[in-house]
């Protein structure tokens, strides 16, 4: 009996040392402290709903970030619309939740500055959050091109600065004339001061919002044990992490995104 009791706990320690560990990839649109602010919470309610070991990675940079889900470095990732196109087509995530607000890309300026109209930007240094930054890069460079004849590429006046905070804090200390961001992460900026200096100049048109996507390897189980608890969320993780109401999508979803990538401006490698 002390032999099968001994066997038993060494069986239990084994299997809980070497049990899965997830790894949950967040695409950093603010600095490291606010990330990990806002989505350990969350983490840590996935972890208590589902019953599995998920740890948080919170890359230094954008590009860092994208450097690791484009080798399949994450479990469960939540990225913008052309990171998962881009990581659907290189390591087969699935899109499965998704926020219902639209994702809209935002151009701010400093009110100091008197600038009534996009078009005074023509020619003036922009900040962006990074390269592959959809909304806030990629859709805002294309959408000032042929709206108003800016090409901001071709201009090669801008600097990216590795998070929408940066673009924030830079353009109202007169780093940038204008800087790309969203919605939410400037109605979500902190530094008061900051925001207060900034107005919002143009919006582009509206595409679906970043998607949770899993990893190709993910048995069809856990996603969709994963997809049920992110969906179920309590309002309070949803607050925190500004969103509205969460619904389940799907990679045909992201067939918009997929058209307006063929036209967007070529991205730096």
């Amino acid at each position: 009996m002390r032999y099968v009791m001994i066997s038993f706990m060494y069986s239990f320690f084994m299997s809980t040392l070497f049990a899965k560990v997830l790894t949950f990839g967040v695409v950093p649109q603010q600095s490291a402290m606010e990330m990990i602010k806002e989505w350990q919470p969350m983490v840590s309610y996935l972890e208590k709903a589902t019953g599995e070991k998920i740890v948080l990675k919170v890359e230094r940079s954008i590009p860092e970030f994208e450097k690791v889900l484009y080798s399949g470095g994450y479990d469960i990732a939540y990225m913008n619309p052309y990171h998962y196109v881009v990581a659907h087509k290189r390591k087969g995530y699935s899109a499965r939740v998704r926020d219902e607000k639209n994702l809209v890309g935002i151009v701010v300026a400093r009110k100091a500055d008197g600038i009534s109209d996009i078009s005074i930007l023509k020619g003036k240094r922009f900040l962006f959050p990074a390269p592959d930054a959809f909304a806030a890069t990629l859709l805002i460079k294309y959408e000032l091109l042929k709206k108003y004849g800016i090409d901001i590429n071709k201009e090669k006046n801008y600097r990216y600065v590795n998070s929408h905070d940066s673009v924030y804090k830079g353009v109202s200390r007169g780093i940038g004339d204008g800087g790309g961001g969203i919605e939410r992460t400037f109605n979500d900026l902190q530094d008061k001061e900051t925001k207060e200096s900034l107005v919002v100049l143009y919006k582009t048109k509206p595409y679906p919002s970043h998607p949770f996507a899993f990893h190709r390897a993910m048995t069809g189980e856990l996603k969709e044990k994963m997809a049920k608890a992110i969906v179920d969320m309590p309002q309070e993780f949803l607050v925190l992490l500004s969103m509205k109401h969460l619904r389940e999508t799907d990679d045909a979803e992201f067939d918009s995104v997929r058209d307006i990538a063929q036209l967007l401006p070529s991205v730096e490698e």
